[in-house]
């Protein structure tokens, strides 16, 4: 199983990015997509999940109405679509899903400052 993450960057406050994480090495539309940040000195965190058929969709709070997690299954891979970025939002995002065993990306490096 393979995750990578990438689409991540420097952005201003109030801006926009957005996150891709190729899957490879198992049947992607079988199971639930996940992103997770961690920020510095911090636990990390489930952001948005997304079923197998994209039909049901799961935000932590304080990213509801920002953020929208969707899924290509031909493509196999998921997104995050990050909107009115703020600098609590500064963090690595992990791309994550759980076969019965929780695979991780490597991670994408998020920074929002001005």
């Amino acid at each position: 199983v393979q995750l990578v993450e990438s689409g991540g960057g420097l952005v201003q406050p109030g801006g926009s990015l957005r996150l891709s994480c190729a899957a490879s090495g198992f049947t992607f539309s079988r199971y639930v997509m996940s992103w997770y940040r961690q920020a510095p000195g911090k636990e990390r965190e489930l952001v948005a999940r997304i079923a197998p058929t994209g039909g049901s969709l799961n935000y932590r709070d304080s990213v509801k109405g920002r953020f929208t997690i969707s899924r290509d299954n031909a493509k196999n891979t998921v997104y995050l679509q990050m909107n009115s970025l703020k600098p609590e939002d500064t963090a690595v995002y992990f791309c994550n899903t759980n076969t019965g065993y929780q695979y991780w990306g490597q991670g994408a490096q998020v920074t929002v400052s001005s």
